[in-house]
């Protein structure tokens, strides 16, 4: 799948709308330095230097949904107490619609606390977790009025999400009525389910994202390799009659297995720092980016790139359309380099112009690359954040500077300037001016020599209409490709005078 296309789609979600129903929990972390050992017992004593607070199960999945920028309502029960507070507080502040979400007196907010000790005031390191739960089943009259809360945003939204954490809000008939309705509204539902054995409550669903131990369980046998994640797959999705199945396979990646066959989706290892929360990334980017209108194959390359990134976050985090723009730029960068061609030049500096960078343009031949021109490229990067060059094909060189010339090829030329720090891009042209490069960029800053100054710039008229400006760059005397060439013919003249020293 061509990175142009992962890039148009994370850069053109829009803000679909996700109706998430589960097990909404808080996340809280208590950090503190270790600097004992307690007299009283043998157990270390750590001074508590912080607190962090942030969303778990199905409100991790929130936050994640809205920080990719889609809207998300919420279906799921809070207890009448303070850490139900804080949590609806977190996604009241996100943005999150919270009118689903049911405060009860008779059962505490879902809570997983963890203790972190800090070696040298900075090295984490989680020593224990502390869960305070009720996961008995609801009451009939309080899953009727989930279900009231359900239908309410069915209507209007554009995916369905099911988070389970057998924490008792998801009872077998109440799922399935979650997704017979969903069904029947024609919209997508997408399952993130707990570890267990039966997962027939989630027939019918359109998409079951099991890791590899929770597939485990629920096949009866060890999903290993890549065969038995096919073979996996494809029993659960004939048995609870689903649309597609996809297991995450962690450094593996995932696989994915529709009425189309099966098929692998690697990912980049990474350097795993944390591991909780990755779930309900890819979860949260698979409901996004479906709601968005992609592909299975699409939305599961973005899923996960985004989950690879949040592993390298301690505990939850969240991941960024900018975070996740970055990162498929920087594997097309891996491959390919800074030299682009004019398609997709344009896409990677719309995504520059969304973050306010400054593009700088500027062009020439660069043949046989001099220290003035080094000097020129280090004025252009102090005018922008973003320098593209444009560079003469050996076509259009020949053209500007006779048969002769270059003396460098285009591809030796382009690589060279490739490798300055202060060179962004490089594009060929093979057009004697670069007036249609120009257009194509669209340039904050056009940068030209001071020898142009009475030539006249081209694209000054364009550039300026744009309400952008042309600078003229200083000089380096004595510094030029021609001069260069000369002095080497000079050189290897047979007739030369010899010099000395």
């Amino acid at each position: 799948m061509s990175y142009t296309h992962l890039l148009k789609t994370i850069t053109q979600l829009g803000s679909p709308k996700v109706l998430l129903a589960g097990d909404f929990m808080l996340d809280s972390y208590i950090y503190g330095d270790a600097l004992r050992i307690s007299p009283e017992a043998p157990v270390q004593v750590l001074k508590v230097v912080r607190r962090e607070y942030c969303g778990g199960g199905a409100a991790s999945v929130a936050a994640d949904v809205l920080t990719l920028g889609a809207r998300c309502a919420c279906v799921g029960v809070l207890g009448s107490d303070l850490n139900g507070d804080r949590l609806l507080a977190m996604l009241e502040k996100t943005g999150a619609d919270v009118s689903g979400l049911l405060r009860l007196d008779t059962r505490p907010t879902i809570s997983k606390e963890r203790i972190v000790g800090l070696a040298q005031h900075r090295h984490r390191q989680q020593l224990l977790r502390i869960d305070e739960e009720c996961t008995e089943p609801l009451s009939d009259a309080e899953y009727a009025r989930l279900l009231t809360a359900f239908d309410k945003h069915l209507a209007d939204c554009d995916v369905v999400c099911l988070q389970d954490y057998n924490k008792g809000m998801l009872r077998p008939d109440i799922c399935q009525a979650l997704i017979q309705s969903a069904r029947k509204a024609n919209k997508p539902i997408l399952i993130d389910p707990p570890l267990g054995r039966d997962y027939s409550k989630f027939s019918g669903a359109t998409l079951i994202t099991p890791n590899r131990k929770e597939t485990s369980e629920a096949v009866g046998f060890a999903v290993e390799t890549i065969e038995d994640a096919e073979r996996a797959s494809a029993l659960l999705r004939e048995r609870l009659s689903l649309t597609a199945v996809v297991i995450t396979l962690d450094k593996e990646g995932a696989y994915l297995q529709t009425a189309e066959g099966g098929r692998h989706l690697p990912t980049i290892p990474r350097m795993v720092y944390d591991v909780t929360g990755a779930g309900d990334m890819m979860l949260a980017m698979l409901a996004v980016a479906t709601a968005a209108g992609a592909g299975l194959d699409t939305a599961l390359q973005l899923a996960n790139i985004a989950g690879g990134i949040e592993v390298e976050k301690f505990g939850v985090a969240t991941v960024s359309v900018d975070e996740i723009v970055n990162e498929i730029l920087s594997r097309h960068r891996s491959k390919t380099g800074k030299i682009q061609d004019t398609d997709t030049l344009r896409i990677e500096l719309d995504y520059h112009r969304k973050q306010n960078e400054t593009i700088v343009f500027t062009n020439g031949c660069f043949d046989v690359l001099h220290r003035g021109h080094i000097e020129y490229l280090k004025f252009c990067k102090q005018h922008g954040h973003v320098v593209v060059v444009g560079l003469n094909s050996d076509a259009s060189v020949r053209q500007l500077k006779g048969p002769t010339r270059p003396v460098n090829n285009q591809h030796d030329r382009a690589a060279l300037l490739a490798a300055l720090e202060c060179v962004d891009y490089v594009v060929v042209f093979d057009e004697p001016d670069p007036l249609n490069l120009i257009q194509a960029v669209c340039p904050d800053v056009l940068v030209k020599g001071q020898d142009w100054a009475e030539k006249g710039v081209v694209g000054r008229e364009f550039v300026e209409s744009r309400g952008g400006r042309v600078v003229l760059a200083p000089m380096l005397e004595g510094k030029s490709s021609t001069l260069t060439i000369e002095k080497l013919n000079r050189i290897n003249d047979p007739q030369k005078e010899t010099h000395s020293p």
